[in-house]
């Protein structure tokens, strides 16, 4: 357990009630068979690029977040994520953070799914607040061994014929230890910057970007049939920017995913969880 987590006794307090009522992962389960997980979708965007950053050919981006291994998802939707980046192939595969609910070692649930999720690129990663609160180490250490790159302020360029387009990382904006500077050191022309939740942005220390990849809101995880959040979180760029797409004056756009999996109860209602696909042109 992390300091963090002892940081918030009634936090800590309720997610052990929780995993205590959901640990047999039963109600996940039934809730799965009956659609209250919802079911995985693809959403697709597209962002072009100005002349003076023009690529050799069209990069197909996968990004997906906020899995929650554990009592609260139940593990056939990361199979079900699974086949669906698998039909999409994907260039390169972001992933978002917040792996896991409750306990870090519940991150062994998404072992399978590390060892399918392949990208000729490479998969990149950053981390979440649940992923720091529950002990970021074990986290990260499963991340690695399954093959994932783990961006923590820093950036990582991508093989030829992208080698220009490098994935800019930053530690989690609120429970981590972020610097956008170190995050954008050495990138190249063309810049992803991959953050856990949209307040990325209130962390970006004037540096500049081609696309921005974020989760951490689930999209309310329970929503108005128009796609309305009941429920937001706090920061200030996460309550504006709970879901979709937002083009910036200052940068390129923010793309903002409900995720995959639940936290806190294994319930969702008009928030469906997705596979996000980019194409950069």
């Amino acid at each position: 357990m992390s300091r963090h987590k002892h940081q918030r006794p009634i936090r800590n307090a309720t997610e052990r009630l929780l995993n205590t009522v959901l640990r047999t992962g039963r109600l996940a389960g039934l809730s799965y068979r009956l659609g209250g997980l919802g079911r995985v979708g693809v959403t697709y965007q597209e962002v072009e690029l100005g002349p003076e950053r023009r690529l050799a050919e069209p990069l197909r981006i996968g990004f997906a977040s906020d899995f929650h291994a554990g009592p609260t998802t139940h593990p056939a939707l990361f199979d079900d994520l699974l086949a669906a980046i698998r039909a999409e192939r994907p260039d390169v595969l972001l992933l978002g953070g917040d792996y896991v609910s409750f306990d870090a070692h519940n991150v062994a649930g998404l072992a399978a799914f590390l060892a399918g999720a392949r990208a000729p690129l490479g998969t990149y990663a950053v981390i979440g607040n649940h992923d720091i609160w529950n002990g970021r180490a074990v986290v990260e250490d499963a991340l690695r061994a399954g093959g994932v790159e783990v961006l923590v302020n820093r950036s990582a360029a991508l093989p030829p014929p992208f080698g220009h387009v490098s994935v800019c990382g930053i530690d989690d904006p609120w429970t981590g230890d972020p610097s956008a500077g170190a995050a954008f050191a050495g990138a190249g022309a063309v810049r992803i910057y991959l953050m856990h939740s949209p307040d990325g942005l209130f962390r970006l220390e004037r540096q500049r970007f081609d696309v921005g990849f974020a989760g951490h809101t689930h999209g309310g995880q329970i929503a108005l049939p128009d796609g309305a959040p009941l429920f937001r979180p706090s920061g200030p760029c996460s309550r504006e920017f709970t879901y979709g797409r937002y083009d910036l004056p200052d940068n390129g756009p923010l793309i903002v995913s409900r995720g995959v999996g639940c936290s806190g109860i294994p319930l969702r209602l008009n928030a469906d969880p997705e596979l996000l696909i980019c194409t950069l042109r």
